[in-house]
Protein backbone atom coordinates (compact mmCIF):
# COMPACT_ATOMS: atom_id res chain seq x y z
CA UNK A 1 0.00 0.00 0.00
CA UNK A 2 2.88 2.36 0.75
CA UNK A 3 4.35 1.80 -2.70
CA UNK A 4 0.94 2.36 -4.34
CA UNK A 5 0.45 5.62 -2.42
CA UNK A 6 3.90 6.85 -3.46
CA UNK A 7 3.21 6.08 -7.12
CA UNK A 8 -0.11 7.93 -6.93
CA UNK A 9 1.67 10.94 -5.43
CA UNK A 10 4.31 10.79 -8.17
CA UNK A 11 1.54 10.61 -10.76
CA UNK A 12 -0.29 13.60 -9.29
CA UNK A 13 2.98 15.53 -9.35
CA UNK A 14 3.62 14.89 -13.06
CA UNK A 15 -0.10 15.03 -13.82
CA UNK A 16 -0.26 18.54 -12.33
CA UNK A 17 2.13 19.80 -15.01
CA UNK A 18 0.23 17.93 -17.74
CA UNK A 19 -3.09 19.32 -16.51
CA UNK A 20 -1.90 22.93 -16.34
CA UNK A 21 -0.33 22.86 -19.82
CA UNK A 22 -3.30 21.00 -21.27
CA UNK A 23 -5.68 23.49 -19.63
CA UNK A 24 -3.94 26.33 -21.44
CA UNK A 25 -3.93 24.43 -24.73
CA UNK A 26 -7.65 23.76 -24.39
CA UNK A 27 -8.42 27.39 -23.51
CA UNK A 28 -6.72 28.50 -26.71
CA UNK A 29 -8.35 25.85 -28.88
CA UNK A 30 -11.77 26.34 -27.31
CA UNK A 31 -11.76 30.11 -27.76
CA UNK A 32 -9.73 30.72 -30.91
CA UNK A 33 -9.90 27.31 -32.59
CA UNK A 34 -6.09 27.32 -32.88
CA UNK A 35 -3.93 24.26 -32.31
CA UNK A 36 -1.02 25.96 -30.54
CA UNK A 37 2.16 23.85 -30.68
CA UNK A 38 4.12 26.74 -29.16
CA UNK A 39 2.45 26.23 -25.79
CA UNK A 40 5.23 23.99 -24.52
CA UNK A 41 7.69 26.79 -25.27
CA UNK A 42 5.57 29.10 -23.11
CA UNK A 43 5.92 26.58 -20.27
CA UNK A 44 9.70 26.66 -20.82
CA UNK A 45 9.79 30.48 -20.81
CA UNK A 46 7.94 30.44 -17.50
CA UNK A 47 10.64 28.20 -16.04
CA UNK A 48 13.32 30.59 -17.26
CA UNK A 49 11.47 33.51 -15.66
CA UNK A 50 12.50 31.99 -12.33
CA UNK A 51 16.07 31.56 -13.62
CA UNK A 52 16.14 35.22 -14.67
CA UNK A 53 14.80 36.49 -11.36
CA UNK A 54 17.24 34.28 -9.46
CA UNK A 55 20.13 35.80 -11.42
CA UNK A 56 18.82 39.32 -10.87
CA UNK A 57 18.62 38.72 -7.13
CA UNK A 58 22.19 37.39 -7.15
CA UNK A 59 23.67 40.41 -8.92
CA UNK A 60 26.43 41.59 -6.64
CA UNK A 61 29.26 44.03 -6.20
CA UNK A 62 32.69 43.58 -4.67
CA UNK A 63 33.70 45.06 -1.33
CA UNK A 64 36.93 44.73 0.63
CA UNK A 65 36.40 42.75 3.83
CA UNK A 66 39.10 43.63 6.34
CA UNK A 67 38.11 40.70 8.55
CA UNK A 68 39.11 38.15 5.87
CA UNK A 69 42.72 37.81 4.72
CA UNK A 70 44.44 35.80 2.02
CA UNK A 71 47.61 33.79 2.67
CA UNK A 72 49.69 36.96 2.22
CA UNK A 73 47.66 38.85 4.82
CA UNK A 74 45.86 41.07 2.29
CA UNK A 75 42.13 41.78 2.81
CA UNK A 76 39.86 39.78 0.53
CA UNK A 77 37.32 41.08 -1.96
CA UNK A 78 33.89 39.72 -1.11
CA UNK A 79 30.88 39.72 -3.42
CA UNK A 80 27.74 41.12 -1.79
CA UNK A 81 24.35 40.85 -3.54
CA UNK A 82 22.64 44.19 -4.06
CA UNK A 83 19.45 42.94 -2.39
CA UNK A 84 21.41 42.28 0.79
CA UNK A 85 22.80 45.81 0.78
CA UNK A 86 19.35 47.28 0.10
CA UNK A 87 17.27 45.21 2.50
CA UNK A 88 19.88 43.98 4.97
CA UNK A 89 21.74 40.66 5.11
CA UNK A 90 18.90 38.60 6.60
CA UNK A 91 16.06 39.97 4.48
CA UNK A 92 18.25 39.91 1.36
CA UNK A 93 19.19 36.28 1.93
CA UNK A 94 15.50 35.43 2.44
CA UNK A 95 14.54 37.13 -0.83
CA UNK A 96 17.21 35.18 -2.70
CA UNK A 97 16.13 31.93 -1.03
CA UNK A 98 12.48 32.49 -2.05
CA UNK A 99 13.30 33.55 -5.61
CA UNK A 100 11.21 30.75 -7.18
CA UNK A 101 7.90 31.62 -5.43
CA UNK A 102 8.59 35.33 -5.96
CA UNK A 103 9.10 34.61 -9.66
CA UNK A 104 5.32 34.08 -9.85
CA UNK A 105 4.86 37.85 -9.47
CA UNK A 106 7.51 38.42 -12.14
CA UNK A 107 6.17 35.80 -14.55
CA UNK A 108 2.50 36.84 -14.61
CA UNK A 109 2.96 40.18 -16.44
CA UNK A 110 5.75 38.74 -18.60
CA UNK A 111 3.60 35.80 -19.75
CA UNK A 112 0.53 37.98 -20.31
CA UNK A 113 2.58 40.25 -22.58
CA UNK A 114 4.15 37.31 -24.43
CA UNK A 115 0.72 35.76 -24.95
CA UNK A 116 -0.73 39.04 -26.21
CA UNK A 117 2.17 39.63 -28.62
CA UNK A 118 2.00 36.06 -29.94
CA UNK A 119 -1.73 36.26 -30.55
CA UNK A 120 -1.78 39.74 -32.11
CA UNK A 121 1.47 39.36 -34.02
CA UNK A 122 1.13 35.83 -35.43
CA UNK A 123 -1.73 33.63 -34.31
CA UNK A 124 -4.57 35.92 -35.44
CA UNK A 125 -3.45 35.53 -39.06
CA UNK A 126 -4.14 31.77 -38.90
CA UNK A 127 -7.62 31.67 -37.37
CA UNK A 128 -9.28 30.56 -40.58
CA UNK A 129 -6.39 28.54 -41.93
CA UNK A 130 -6.34 24.71 -41.78
CA UNK A 131 -5.17 23.13 -38.54
CA UNK A 132 -2.13 21.75 -40.36
CA UNK A 133 -0.99 25.33 -41.10
CA UNK A 134 -1.53 26.31 -37.47
CA UNK A 135 0.52 23.35 -36.26
CA UNK A 136 3.38 24.14 -38.67
CA UNK A 137 3.64 27.83 -37.81
CA UNK A 138 3.31 27.38 -34.03
CA UNK A 139 5.75 24.47 -34.05
CA UNK A 140 8.20 26.65 -35.95
CA UNK A 141 7.67 29.42 -33.39
CA UNK A 142 8.37 26.93 -30.60
CA UNK A 143 11.70 25.99 -32.21
CA UNK A 144 12.66 29.66 -32.56
CA UNK A 145 11.85 30.36 -28.89
CA UNK A 146 13.76 27.26 -27.87
CA UNK A 147 16.87 28.39 -29.75
CA UNK A 148 16.60 31.91 -28.31
CA UNK A 149 16.59 30.47 -24.79
CA UNK A 150 19.52 28.22 -25.68
CA UNK A 151 21.47 31.21 -26.99
CA UNK A 152 20.99 33.35 -23.87
CA UNK A 153 21.04 30.68 -21.16
CA UNK A 154 23.10 27.86 -22.67
CA UNK A 155 22.31 24.22 -23.33
CA UNK A 156 22.85 22.88 -19.81
CA UNK A 157 20.11 22.65 -17.17
CA UNK A 158 20.13 25.47 -14.63
CA UNK A 159 19.28 24.68 -11.02
CA UNK A 160 16.52 26.73 -9.40
CA UNK A 161 16.32 25.33 -5.86
CA UNK A 162 13.18 25.49 -3.77
CA UNK A 163 13.23 27.67 -0.63
CA UNK A 164 15.10 25.99 2.21
CA UNK A 165 11.92 25.80 4.28
CA UNK A 166 10.21 23.80 1.51
CA UNK A 167 13.12 21.70 0.28
CA UNK A 168 12.87 18.85 2.77
CA UNK A 169 10.52 15.87 3.01
CA UNK A 170 7.19 15.50 4.78
CA UNK A 171 6.06 12.52 6.83
CA UNK A 172 2.69 11.59 5.29
CA UNK A 173 2.16 8.32 7.12
CA UNK A 174 4.10 5.65 8.96
CA UNK A 175 7.13 4.95 6.78
CA UNK A 176 5.98 7.26 3.97
CA UNK A 177 7.93 10.44 3.23
CA UNK A 178 7.55 12.70 0.22
CA UNK A 179 9.33 15.87 -0.99
CA UNK A 180 7.58 18.96 0.35
CA UNK A 181 7.99 20.94 -2.87
CA UNK A 182 6.21 18.29 -4.92
CA UNK A 183 3.27 18.54 -2.53
CA UNK A 184 3.41 22.33 -2.85
CA UNK A 185 3.39 22.01 -6.65
CA UNK A 186 0.30 19.80 -6.62
CA UNK A 187 -1.52 22.20 -4.28
CA UNK A 188 -0.45 25.12 -6.47
CA UNK A 189 -1.82 23.36 -9.57
CA UNK A 190 -5.15 22.70 -7.83
CA UNK A 191 -5.42 26.38 -6.84
CA UNK A 192 -4.64 27.61 -10.38
CA UNK A 193 -7.07 25.15 -11.98
CA UNK A 194 -9.77 26.09 -9.48
CA UNK A 195 -9.14 29.80 -10.08
CA UNK A 196 -9.46 29.40 -13.87
CA UNK A 197 -12.71 27.45 -13.59
CA UNK A 198 -14.11 29.94 -11.04
CA UNK A 199 -13.16 32.83 -13.33
CA UNK A 200 -14.95 31.25 -16.28
CA UNK A 201 -17.97 30.15 -14.25
CA UNK A 202 -18.71 33.05 -11.91
CA UNK A 203 -17.54 36.25 -13.63
CA UNK A 204 -19.37 38.16 -16.34
CA UNK A 205 -16.23 38.10 -18.47
CA UNK A 206 -15.98 34.33 -18.10
CA UNK A 207 -19.64 33.82 -18.96
CA UNK A 208 -19.22 35.84 -22.15
CA UNK A 209 -16.14 33.80 -23.05
CA UNK A 210 -18.00 30.52 -22.48
CA UNK A 211 -20.86 31.79 -24.62
CA UNK A 212 -18.38 32.75 -27.33
CA UNK A 213 -16.82 29.28 -27.18
CA UNK A 214 -20.27 27.79 -27.79
CA UNK A 215 -21.50 30.24 -30.46
CA UNK A 216 -19.06 32.95 -31.49
CA UNK A 217 -21.22 34.46 -34.24
CA UNK A 218 -24.29 34.98 -32.04
CA UNK A 219 -22.26 36.67 -29.30
CA UNK A 220 -20.72 38.97 -31.91
CA UNK A 221 -24.18 39.90 -33.21
CA UNK A 222 -25.08 41.09 -29.70
CA UNK A 223 -22.47 43.83 -30.05
CA UNK A 224 -19.86 42.18 -27.83
CA UNK A 225 -16.22 42.41 -28.94
CA UNK A 226 -15.57 38.70 -28.48
CA UNK A 227 -12.24 38.86 -30.33
CA UNK A 228 -10.80 41.18 -27.67
CA UNK A 229 -11.93 38.81 -24.93
CA UNK A 230 -10.44 35.82 -26.73
CA UNK A 231 -7.12 37.69 -27.02
CA UNK A 232 -7.17 38.18 -23.25
CA UNK A 233 -7.88 34.47 -22.84
CA UNK A 234 -4.81 33.68 -24.94
CA UNK A 235 -2.77 35.77 -22.53
CA UNK A 236 -4.41 33.99 -19.58
CA UNK A 237 -3.59 30.59 -21.09
CA UNK A 238 0.02 31.69 -21.55
CA UNK A 239 0.12 32.83 -17.91
CA UNK A 240 -1.18 29.45 -16.71
CA UNK A 241 1.50 27.57 -18.68
CA UNK A 242 4.16 30.04 -17.55
CA UNK A 243 3.26 29.66 -13.87
CA UNK A 244 3.36 25.88 -14.29
CA UNK A 245 6.91 26.25 -15.60
CA UNK A 246 7.98 28.63 -12.82
CA UNK A 247 6.99 26.23 -10.06
CA UNK A 248 8.28 23.14 -11.87
CA UNK A 249 11.86 24.41 -11.89
CA UNK A 250 12.89 22.90 -8.52
CA UNK A 251 11.50 19.51 -9.65
CA UNK A 252 13.14 19.47 -13.08
CA UNK A 253 15.99 21.93 -13.65
CA UNK A 254 15.02 24.33 -16.49
CA UNK A 255 16.60 23.56 -19.85
CA UNK A 256 15.93 24.77 -23.36
CA UNK A 257 14.18 21.59 -24.55
CA UNK A 258 11.83 21.06 -21.59
CA UNK A 259 8.98 22.67 -23.51
CA UNK A 260 9.17 20.08 -26.27
CA UNK A 261 9.40 17.30 -23.68
CA UNK A 262 6.04 18.32 -22.23
CA UNK A 263 4.33 19.56 -25.38
CA UNK A 264 3.66 16.26 -27.16
CA UNK A 265 2.50 14.52 -23.99
CA UNK A 266 0.27 17.45 -23.05
CA UNK A 267 -1.26 17.51 -26.52
CA UNK A 268 -2.03 13.80 -26.15
CA UNK A 269 -3.66 14.69 -22.82
CA UNK A 270 -5.85 17.27 -24.58
CA UNK A 271 -6.92 14.77 -27.24
CA UNK A 272 -7.68 12.07 -24.64
CA UNK A 273 -9.66 14.51 -22.51
CA UNK A 274 -11.57 15.78 -25.52
CA UNK A 275 -10.65 18.71 -27.79
CA UNK A 276 -12.18 21.87 -26.35
CA UNK A 277 -13.16 20.30 -23.01
CA UNK A 278 -11.54 22.03 -20.02
CA UNK A 279 -12.67 19.43 -17.42
CA UNK A 280 -11.55 16.68 -19.80
CA UNK A 281 -8.06 18.18 -20.11
CA UNK A 282 -7.64 18.36 -16.33
CA UNK A 283 -9.04 14.87 -15.73
CA UNK A 284 -6.90 13.30 -18.47
CA UNK A 285 -3.80 15.11 -17.20
CA UNK A 286 -4.04 13.61 -13.73
CA UNK A 287 -5.15 10.17 -14.92
CA UNK A 288 -2.36 9.82 -17.48
CA UNK A 289 0.17 11.18 -15.00
CA UNK A 290 -0.77 8.43 -12.52
CA UNK A 291 -0.68 5.75 -15.23
CA UNK A 292 2.76 6.91 -16.34
CA UNK A 293 3.95 6.77 -12.73
CA UNK A 294 2.82 3.17 -12.28
CA UNK A 295 4.31 2.22 -15.65
CA UNK A 296 7.69 3.55 -14.45
CA UNK A 297 7.92 1.11 -11.52
CA UNK A 298 10.63 -1.53 -11.55
CA UNK A 299 8.06 -4.32 -11.81
CA UNK A 300 6.39 -2.74 -14.86
CA UNK A 301 9.61 -1.94 -16.73
CA UNK A 302 10.99 -5.42 -16.01
CA UNK A 303 7.84 -7.17 -17.17
CA UNK A 304 7.31 -4.95 -20.21
CA UNK A 305 10.54 -3.09 -21.07
CA UNK A 306 9.87 0.41 -22.35
CA UNK A 307 6.24 0.48 -21.18
CA UNK A 308 6.86 3.71 -19.28
CA UNK A 309 7.74 5.44 -22.57
CA UNK A 310 4.62 4.39 -24.46
CA UNK A 311 1.89 3.92 -21.84
CA UNK A 312 0.30 7.33 -22.49
CA UNK A 313 0.17 6.71 -26.24
CA UNK A 314 -1.29 3.21 -25.76
CA UNK A 315 -4.03 4.60 -23.53
CA UNK A 316 -4.69 7.39 -26.04
CA UNK A 317 -5.07 4.85 -28.87
CA UNK A 318 -7.47 2.71 -26.84
CA UNK A 319 -9.61 5.67 -25.78
CA UNK A 320 -9.78 7.18 -29.24
CA UNK A 321 -10.70 3.83 -30.80
CA UNK A 322 -13.54 3.34 -28.32
CA UNK A 323 -14.50 6.99 -27.83
CA UNK A 324 -13.25 9.15 -30.73
CA UNK A 325 -14.24 12.44 -29.07
CA UNK A 326 -12.15 11.70 -26.00
CA UNK A 327 -13.34 11.35 -22.43
CA UNK A 328 -15.37 14.56 -22.33
CA UNK A 329 -15.20 15.90 -25.90
CA UNK A 330 -18.05 17.90 -27.40
CA UNK A 331 -19.94 16.86 -30.50
CA UNK A 332 -18.69 18.45 -33.72
CA UNK A 333 -15.25 19.45 -32.44
CA UNK A 334 -12.48 18.42 -34.88
CA UNK A 335 -14.91 16.19 -36.75
CA UNK A 336 -14.89 18.09 -40.03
Amino acid sequence: MDAILLQILNGLDKGSAYALIALGLTLIFGTLGVVNFAHGAIFMIGAFCSVTLQRLFNLSYEVIDETQKDFLGNPLKVKTPYVESWFGPEMGATIIDWSVPLAILFAIPVMLVIGYVMERGLIKHFYKRPHADQILVTFGLAIVLQEVIKYFFGANPIQTPAPEALSGVAQLAEGIVYPVWRIVYFCFAVVIIGAVFAFLQFTTFGMVVRAGMADRETVGLLGIDIDKRFTIMFGLAAAVAGLAGVMYGPINAPNYHMGMDFLVLSFVVVVVGGMGSLPGAVLAGFVLGILESFASTTWATTTLPGINQIIIYLVAIIILLTRPRGLMGRKGVMED
